[in-house]
């Protein structure tokens, strides 16, 4: 069985849960901003929480590709 050190694979477990992790959140984001009953969706649920789940899905897994590997 091949170790992970000697794989070609630039990614390993670790960030791949993260990236998996981010695209949930991604989702989650957009369903929760479905989720709003104000007009337009112009309440705290649509205007808030869902854009700032979208970002943390976004800033997530950019921050696991592009961290200093040691």
């Amino acid at each position: 069985m091949a170790s992970s050190s000697n794989s070609n694979f630039p990614l390993d477990k670790k960030d791949i849960t993260i990236l998996i992790v981010g695209i949930c959140l991604m989702i989650i984001g957009f369903f929760v901003m479905t989720l709003d009953k104000e007009p337009f969706g112009f309440g705290f649920i649509g205007i808030t929480l869902g854009p700032i789940l979208v970002l943390i899905g976004v800033i997530l897994p950019i921050f696991s590709l592009f961290k200093l590997k040691k």
